[in-house]
């Protein structure tokens, strides 16, 4: 299985009025059960908006996002799927839910983590 970060930027959903966020966040809860149930969650959230602190390689902490960032993050899933196509399904029952696109990236394995979380897990 390989793993797929799928997330919207931060004022994606901005377009939404007021009174359409429960019926949001009831569609995007609904999504996240199936993916529950489906055994493919990993984890997932929605970010404060722009609430960032970026610590430097010399421990160095300033507010962020980084001054040239464009765009930054608003939310995100990490799920965990058998293929490229299974996760740009997932994408689309997401951005169904939360009304905005999602960009869908591989997270890169890392046999030797999954091994700790494995070792952890016992």
């Amino acid at each position: 299985m390989t793993r797929y970060l799928i997330s919207f930027n931060d004022g994606a959903m901005d377009h939404i009025p007021d009174e359409d966020w429960p019926d949001v966040g009831k569609a995007s809860h609904a999504v996240v059960q199936e993916a529950v149930d489906a055994g493919v969650f990993v984890f997932g959230a929605g970010l404060e908006r722009q609430r960032a602190s970026v610590v430097a390689t010399d421990g160095m902490v300033t507010d962020g996002p980084y001054p040239e960032a464009k765009e930054v993050i608003g939310g995100f899933v990490v799920i965990d799927v058998a293929s490229r196509e299974e996760a740009l399904t997932w994408a689309a029952k997401i951005a169904g839910a939360c009304r905005c696109a999602q960009e869908v990236r591989e997270l890169m394995p890392d046999p030797e983590t999954d091994a700790m979380l494995r070792r952890a897990d016992r």
